[in-house]
């Protein structure tokens, strides 16, 4: 078995509405609904209310198998400056899919943060870094067991929300939504006002 690499998206966002969301706190954006979706409150930050880092930008996708964490290996080739990795590991807390060595890698590489609908490690280190934003559901000290499958850059499941590569994450202190293309320049304005 192989980790699947999906092409790059190809939907643009609109960069100047795009730095607009920025001043925009997750519950802004949560109370707008409609395509704006709200992760499960059952992904966490690391880092107590006050601390949390704030997380935003566009996703780049991991669905990872049972134990295994090659799609993140692969991801890691694709992450660029600014973005996040949010991995689908289907909710499983039995062994890690990033700690302190892959995320200090992101890290280097300039990524923002992860979203991991799993499990983490090292969250001392991890929640330690006030520049990269993590955010998990479960916390284990175990690692993945393999690195041979799943795939990266398709739509994920992420705490019962779609994420698609491309898509706007924003994340704080209350939480994540996750924003396609369409709605960073649509809703941008109707933000702004609630604001």
């Amino acid at each position: 078995m192989s980790v699947t690499r999906a092409p790059a998206p190809t939907e643009a966002t609109d960069p100047a509405a795009l730095a607009r969301w920025r001043a925009v706190p997750v519950a802004v954006a949560a109370d707008l609904g409609g395509e704006i979706a709200l992760v499960d409150p059952g992904i966490r930050p690391l880092c107590p209310p006050g601390r949390q880092p704030r997380l935003f930008g566009r996703a780049v996708t991991a669905r990872c198998a049972p134990q295994d964490f090659g799609a993140v290996l692969a991801a890691l080739e694709r992450i660029g400056t600014g973005e996040v990795l949010v991995i689908d590991a289907g909710g499983a807390g039995d062994c890690a899919m990033l700690g302190e060595i892959l995320g200090g890698h992101l890290r280097r590489l300039g990524a923002a943060g992860v979203v991991c609908d799993g499990a983490v490690r090292d969250v001392a280190t991890l929640a330690g870094w006030a520049d990269f934003a993590v955010f998990a559901r479960h916390v284990i000290p175990r690692g993945p067991m393999s690195a041979q499958a799943g795939a990266t850059g398709v739509a994920v499941g992420i705490g019962g929300a779609t994420v698609h590569p491309g898509d706007l994450i924003l994340g704080d202190d209350d939480g994540l939504v996750v924003l396609p293309p369409r709605a960073v320049t649509a809703r941008i304005a109707e933000a702004e006002a609630k604001l």
